[in-house]
């Protein structure tokens, strides 16, 4: 079975609309695995707009499913993982004013740096991810880098679906067969929902995980967490 880690993000933005301390992303944490979600993920971003570095440590005794902490790797980011130790981190090479993830990393250029990186992290025991594109060369750079998995940037696959497009799955199909090839493992992420994952799922050999934040936290307010989170687990189920 595929794994859900359910990205609450957006549960600190609403909190921070506010102030306060309602919603309580540790409790929605808490919930999120008690309803079976089968990890928690968070990407604080340097300005603290949702997810504070707090947070990173407040959650970090209640998770007991799998902790990924999303990034980009400047020194304050490293640190922060470094001290809470999550069992896996994803390297997202956003800029630090960007609304959201908006592209992978180029594995070629950025080689070095991403080995350097990830070979830090190893060295402390944590699982590295890294955000790409579903670019085969790509997916070669990320061999180089010594990371454990790629999460493919999904945000193509996700716009054109909505369109009945269901062709745009084919190059993340090829660079999954790739990456299993090369021994890399495989997640993905960004705007994934509940129309468009199974078939997702279905095309893409070998997915042990995906991330969703936005959508599934817009579709409770609808349908309520412990509902959508358990659609979701249905539709990430092997057949």
């Amino acid at each position: 079975m595929t794994k859900l880690s359910v990205n609450i993000n957006k549960i600190a933005t609403l909190r921070n609309s506010r102030g306060g301390d309602v919603p309580n992303v540790v409790q929605v944490a808490k919930d999120v695995q008690k309803f079976g979600g089968q990890g928690i993920t968070v990407h604080p971003r340097p300005d603290e707009r949702h997810i504070r570095y707090q947070d990173v440590f407040d959650l970090r005794p209640v998770v007991y499913t799998e902790f990924n902490i999303e990034g980009n790797p400047i020194k304050q980011f490293i640190d922060l993982v470094l001290k809470a130790q999550p069992e896996q981190v994803t390297l997202v090479p956003d800029a630090e004013d960007a609304i959201t993830s908006n592209a992978g990393w180029d594995t070629i250029k950025n080689r070095d740096f991403l080995k350097e990186v990830i070979s830090e992290f190893k060295r402390n025991n944590i699982r590295t991810s890294i955000f790409v594109d579903p670019v085969p060369k790509m997916i070669e750079g990320a061999v180089e880098t010594g990371t454990d998995r790629i999460e493919l940037y999904t945000e193509e696959y996700a716009s054109q679906f909505a369109k009945g497009n269901k062709e745009a799955v084919r190059p993340y199909v090829e660079c999954a067969e790739l990456a299993n090839k090369l021994g890399l493992g495989i997640n993905a992420g960004h705007d994934l929902s509940l129309e468009n994952i199974e078939f997702f799922k279905r095309s893409i050999s070998g997915l042990l995980e995906v991330s969703i934040g936005h959508a599934l936290i817009a579709e409770s307010i609808y349908l309520g967490l412990e509902n959508v989170i358990q659609r979701y687990l249905k539709l990430l189920k092997d057949s």
